[in-house]
């Protein structure tokens, strides 16, 4: 009778049971860090994808930058709308230049000094833009990631002060009695570590990667620059 007793209490334990039996705020806990914790991994499939995607059209571009293509027929290339951020660094750059072309001819070294700085503003832009486009829901990952945590630990305290305050009423200080309650406010903690700890990992990695990407464009940015600035004093 004892073993029956024992595996039925066993079987009662189950992490849907433990869900079950919390009351409206050990729900409302769990559900929001369940929900929180698919939301990370969205978040880091999404991010995984398009960083993987911009690093290779970057390396596509530049190997056509850098082939020897006429700068004018990559621009008509690159059309209205970018397809990538380092094209988008090209075409901002070209826009900008094509507005001033026309007044290089004679023009005094104040006149070239001012369109270099208009070109290096609308690339420096244009690279804010675009990375802040590449970090969005960044902010969302380092919340959850130390936020987490602590909102899994109320719902253990939360849970666990029930089931004392269940013990008290009931007059027994069995284990059998405070034992499932315990067992579902520590899952409340748990949930909370399954959504925090994949978050402060893919923060690290793809903040990394973020940055390496961000030094990728400014240092295109600045080598652009460096051309069309050849260019101005060719022209002047």
């Amino acid at each position: 009778a004892a073993g029956l007793a024992g595996g039925a209490a066993a079987a009662d334990l189950s992490l849907w049971t433990l869900f079950l039996m919390a009351d409206v705020v050990g729900k409302a806990v769990m559900i929001g860090l369940v929900f929180a914790s698919v939301w990370v991994w969205a978040i880091i499939f999404e991010k995984t994808v398009s960083l993987r995607r911009a690093n290779v059209r970057a390396a596509a571009f530049e190997d056509r930058f850098w082939s020897g293509v006429n700068l004018d027929d990559l621009y008509r290339e690159a059309g209205d709308t970018p397809r990538h951020p380092m094209e988008a660094v090209f075409s901002a750059a070209m826009r900008e230049w094509n507005r001033s072309a026309a007044r290089l001819v004679n023009a005094s070294e104040g006149t070239r000094a001012a369109i270099r700085e208009r070109v290096e503003r609308a690339m420096s832009i244009t690279v804010q833009r675009e990375m802040e486009r590449l970090e969005k829901w960044m902010v969302f990952l380092a919340s959850v990631g130390s936020a987490a945590p602590f909102i899994g630990l109320f719902g253990t305290v939360w849970g666990i002060m029930n089931s004392f305050t269940a013990i008290a009423a009931m007059k027994n200080t069995n284990l059998t009695v405070g034992a499932p309650g315990i067992a579902e406010a520590l899952f409340a903690t748990a949930i909370g570590l399954v959504a925090a700890i994949p978050a402060v990992l893919a923060y690290n990695k793809i903040s990394t990667d973020l940055a390496r990407f961000a030094a990728r464009l400014e240092s295109f940015a600045a080598e652009f620059g460096a051309i069309l600035s050849r260019q101005t004093e060719e022209r002047g």
